[in-house]
């Protein structure tokens, strides 16, 4: 094993065993094989285990080079994903980076937004000034606006000397306003005059600042509605809403997990220093059907739980206490008719992915095109998957 990885450490390897057990998962694990086999040997199995093996390494290649694309900032801030949609997404900002427009990260809480964002300037012509942040849900109203603007000397109680806002320490770079949903309809006025004249005033002042700024917001919010309530400036919406980012839960990007869960594995074992290598199939079977109400910040906690706790150098389902094991449907949409065979966390990964998809195929009587949207995948991942599983007419 060592020999083959002192050639090429990015090749697959799969052992072929006599036995089958925990204890030669640890193993094979360690040394670096992609997966195992027993004897006698099912040709058949052996055929899958070779495609998805040359499909894993495909996508983490074409993952990487994407990644190096946009540049390495992705690594250091966790961005990972092979999914349809984060593909899809990571392609946008590669586009949008390079241009001075204003961008509106949506999507749920834990999903990864302010990495987005940061991905955005470290890749953009602003790089070299600053990444400025602010939580507009951590502030209250009077010290958000003393943040944004800064404050003279005496502008209130406890204001002792001049403060500059996070306009004028962004200046030349990025402002990433976390939360904008959240600020009150006073200070959107007051945000959308800076946007309209590109200058700022400090709060108890009167010199004007001029600004170069490229703005990025987020919510979690659907700030189409909250304009409905009265809870937010319409045209203030308008004015970041130039390019729209959003960034889909991690229920919709089921095969990043495996990739995200070993990326945290290998970060938090080294952080709590615990030799771990990896999880067991039933563990990552376990992992991909939460549904994940907490998203990737969810994932990390699990991961972290699970490393802490485990005794192991592999990680069982029995060390993942987030997920009832007796649920089999967990994570699955409520509307998605897609009906599990018993027993499946008793199946191998690719087993399980094949009864899903089959199984929606069947629900759908045959509509690809529906049968993808409740997959959450493309028509063309689809279409590759039934080839890939000889379910093809």
């Amino acid at each position: 094993m060592d020999r083959i990885k002192s050639f090429n450490p990015s090749i697959p390897v799969i052992i072929m065993t006599a036995y089958s057990s925990i204890e030669t998962a640890v193993s094979t694990l360690k040394k670096g094989a992609y997966d195992y086999l027993t004897k006698p040997l099912d040709f058949d199995k052996l055929k899958l285990t070779i495609e998805r093996a040359m499909e894993h390494t495909r996508l983490k290649e074409e993952n990487r080079l994407l990644k190096e694309s946009l540049g390495i900032h992705f690594d250091r801030q966790n961005i990972i994903g092979q999914s349809d949609g984060m593909s899809r997404l990571l392609e946008t900002v590669a586009q949008v980076a390079p241009s001075e427009a204003t961008v509106l990260i949506t999507g749920e809480s834990g999903t990864g937004k302010e990495l987005i964002a940061g991905a955005i300037h470290f890749n953009s012509h602003r790089k070299s000034g600053a990444f400025v942040k602010i939580n507009c849900a951590a502030i209250t109203e009077t010290l958000l606006e003393s943040e944004l603007f800064g404050h003279e000397k005496g502008a209130f109680t406890g204001a002792d000397r001049r403060k500059e806002g996070r306009f004028v320490q962004a200046h030349g770079g990025t402002l990433f306003l976390d939360e904008i949903s959240e600020m009150s309809m006073p200070m959107q006025v007051k945000l959308l005059r800076v946007l309209q004249e590109r200058e700022v005033t400090r709060v108890g002042g009167d010199q004007v600042i001029p600004v170069d700024v490229r703005m990025i917001a987020a919510t979690n919010r659907n700030l189409e509605e909250w304009i409905k309530a009265g809870k937010f400036r319409e045209d203030l919406y308008y004015r970041l809403n130039v390019i729209n980012l959003d960034v889909p839960p991690l229920r919709q990007r089921r095969p990043d997990i495996p990739l995200l869960a070993q990326h945290f594995l290998e970060i938090l074992a080294a952080k709590n220093q615990k030799a771990i290598k990896g999880f067991t199939p039933s563990a990552m079977d376990r992992l991909i059907r939460h549904d994940w109400p907490g998203n990737v910040r969810e994932l990390m906690n699990a991961v972290e739980r699970a490393v802490v706790l485990s005794r192991s150098e592999i990680i069982d389902e029995k060390d993942l206490s987030m997920v009832p094991a007796s649920d089999s449907r967990e994570g699955l949409p409520e509307d998605s008719g897609i009906v599990l065979p018993e027993a499946m966390s008793n199946l191998p990964l690719d087993e399980v992915e094949k009864a899903t998809i089959l199984n929606t195929m069947q629900a759908v009587g045959g509509n690809k095109s529906e049968a993808a949207r409740r997959l959450g995948i493309t028509r063309k991942t689809l279409h590759k998957k039934l080839k890939q599983y000889g379910a093809m007419p």
